[in-house]
């Protein structure tokens, strides 16, 4: 009997809270490290994303991806489904991937969530992850968070979802929007479990 190794599968959620800029990075590095990235947008997200995002010459463009242009090696790895595509495999504990982030994540996805209300493709798997005891991340991105903000994440939290807010650090003395967004994507990576050169360990020179 031929044993073959697992896949790496993923799933990246982006719903309708600002910061499509740290998905679009996100995705750009999961790309060289997992078999299959499931990207998924709510349509607030796809909204955000278009108004953020600019059209540059970067290595992986996010607004290219969802409006399906896709290169051909990224279409090895990268499978698009709509927010109301139930019949996705990651909308089964069967078929489900290994891991998801929503980031951005919404206030109103993140209390759906909470609530166990699968009003679309991206709660749903949500959902999956929590019942099969998979490592969900929430990155939510809002200020100030109100009492109900701070229920669900806590609420989540003890459920088992790693809740990584969309706070970038400074000790790391960014020079630049990259510098702040590769800070947040590489502490995501670290939840996922993927090792990354996105910026400098703390006293590194001590380690």
């Amino acid at each position: 009997m031929l044993i073959t190794k697992p896949e790496k599968k993923i799933f990246v959620a982006i719903t309708g809270a600002s910061g499509s800029i740290y998905a679009e990075t996100l995705v750009k590095e999961l790309l060289t490290r997992v078999d299959r990235i499931y990207l998924c947008s709510s349509l607030t997200g796809k909204k955000v994303l278009h108004y953020e995002l600019e059209n540059t010459d970067k290595s992986f463009s996010l607004k290219k991806a969802m409006s399906g242009k896709l290169t051909e090696e990224e279409k090895k790895i990268i499978r698009i489904f709509d927010h109301g595509d139930y019949f996705a495999p990651c909308a089964s504990g069967t078929a489900s991937s290994d891991q998801m982030v929503v980031l951005p994540c919404s206030m109103g996805t993140l209390a759906r969530i909470a609530t166990g209300i699968s009003s679309n493709l991206i709660e749903r798997t949500a959902d999956v992850m929590l019942k099969q005891k998979k490592n969900l991340v929430l990155c939510p991105r809002e200020t100030p968070l109100n009492r109900i903000h701070l229920k669900n994440m806590l609420e989540l939290s003890e459920m088992g979802a790693h809740i990584v807010p969309a706070m970038p650090g400074f000790y790391q003395k960014p020079k630049n929007i990259d510098d702040l967004v590769n800070f947040m994507v590489g502490r995501v990576l670290e939840t996922l479990g993927f090792e990354h050169e996105l910026y400098t360990p703390w006293a590194e020179s001590r380690l």
